[in-house]
């Protein structure tokens, strides 16, 4: 296997491992400050409790987080030297930018919100945890925009040619908010709240089905069931957005997501199906012009298909990225769904007694995370075969010096290292599940499971 296709599943293999965790901090940081406010506002010990609980969980992910996060950044110059040399202000400016306004906001909050319980002020404890989750939030905003920069590049000049060339930035806010930035930030933010959102609903479904801790769980299950219903309908609006913004600057990602061909005609709206490369067709159940309709609200409006491209540049895997996005999408409508037919048991007071219910829920977690995994994947190769579209391809992007027994080598020791550490993470975590929620309080608020 050569040294390009090596680097690329090294590193989207570290990217997906860390991806699982920064989701799950902002989703379970804006959680948090769902209990700690209601505590405050009704002097309710439970939301305390809550609160405190899923506190010792968001500081378990945010640190594998941290630890999966590093090696990202190593391997931009061990792997990707011409990249990086290609990028550097841009992704300078940008992570710089992460550490002033996001990693500077969230370490002033952090040591309050981990340990300031009873030694700060409530108000002063709230604005910490408010302060960490909006630091998560814009660390997420900087990286999205350095990524969104290779998909859609502006505010810059090139300086140099050849191997020697590379951006500049010229205009910082217009690099900031480049024409995919702001539906990609909008919709990586309510994919992370469904997924901390999911991960609450999972364990307190679980405590509900055991019929432990019943009460303060459904507390719990009502915060975390509005939030993932609220952001599970409003992913719908920002993916749409976000699809529109590809049509207009890549054309050629739409076309490879929808498997469509022809130059200049309708194109289908697939539901499911499979792409066959070679015979230019697509098998599965779609509806005509669908995709027409979305894009320009006309059945009939042609649609730039592959064939409008030359070979080389359009991607290679053109039904993979098919099948990523298409499981993204019936992942989302699922949650929508499931989240609300859960309002409607609610509505009618049958929500807590519709135990099968209850037990979906506790295995949903995973279905954000696959949904944020996958979209990533189709967004990443539908790219191809840019690095940064229409300027650099990705075979001329990586480091000439490495070998591919080089990049074998330190993949086999990540994926060792990853796997101790995702042991660690499950570990951790199923330990306070198992332990449940209340600690040292018991006693003073005479609390019982049930």
């Amino acid at each position: 296997m050569d040294v390009e296709i090596l680097a690329r599943i090294q590193f989207a293999f570290t990217i997906a491992f860390h991806y699982i965790y920064p989701p799950l901090s902002i989703g379970i940081g804006l959680i948090m400050v769902i209990m700690e406010s209601l505590y405050l506002k009704t002097g309710n010990k439970e939301y305390e409790v809550l609160t405190r609980f899923w506190i010792k969980i968001f500081a378990i992910t945010f640190g594998i987080g941290v630890a999966t996060g590093i090696i990202m950044e190593f391997e931009f110059g061990t792997n990707w030297a011409v990249y990086s040399k290609y990028v550097g202000d841009i992704f300078g400016s940008a992570l710089a930018a992460e550490g002033l306004f996001a990693f500077g906001l969230e370490s002033a909050f952090l040591g309050v919100l981990l340990f300031g319980w009873h030694r700060v002020k409530p108000w002063v404890h709230l604005v910490s945890t408010a302060g960490v989750l909006f630091g998560s939030m814009f660390s997420a905003v900087w990286i999205v925009v350095a990524n969104s920069w290779q998909q859609t590049p502006s505010g810059f000049h090139i300086v140099g040619t050849g191997l020697n060339a590379r951006a500049e930035v010229t205009d910082f806010w217009a690099m900031v908010f480049n024409p995919s930035s702001v539906d990609r930030i909008i919709h990586t933010w309510q994919g992370a709240f469904l997924a901390g959102a999911f991960l609450v609903l999972s364990v307190h479904a679980y405590y509900l089905i055991k019929n432990r801790y019943v009460e303060t769980s459904k507390k719990a299950f009502k915060i975390a069931l509005v939030v993932a219903t609220i952001f599970s309908l409003t992913q719908l609006i920002s993916g749409h957005s976000s699809a529109d913004g590809v049509a207009k600057n890549q054309p050629a990602k739409l076309a490879t997501m929808e498997g469509h061909f022809e130059k200049n005609a309708p194109a289908e709206l697939y539901l499911l199906g499979y792409v066959d490369k070679e015979k230019q067709k697509v098998t599965g159940l779609g509806i005509p012009g669908g995709l027409s309709f979305l894009v320009h609200q006309d059945f009939k409006a042609p649609i730039k298909g592959l064939n409008s491209f030359p070979v080389e540049d359009r991607p290679s895997q053109i039904n993979a990225v098919f099948q990523f996005y298409h499981i993204m999408i019936a992942i989302g409508m699922s949650l929508i769904g499931l989240t609300l037919f859960a309002s409607f048991l609610w509505w009618r007071g049958k929500l807590f007694q519709t135990k099968w219910l209850l037990f979906i829920f506790s295995f949903s977690v995973i279905l954000p995370q696959i949904a944020n995994q996958v979209g990533w994947f189709s967004t990443e190769m539908g790219r191809q075969p840019w690095v940064v579209y229409g300027l650099l391809r990705t075979s001329d992007a990586f480091s000439q010096e490495v070998s591919s027994n080089q990049i074998v080598f330190s993949l086999i020791m990540f994926a060792v290292v990853y796997f101790l550490l995702f042991l660690l993470f499950i570990y951790m975590v199923n330990k306070k599940i198992k332990h449940g929620p209340y600690t040292e309080l018991d006693e003073t608020l005479n609390f019982k499971t049930f």
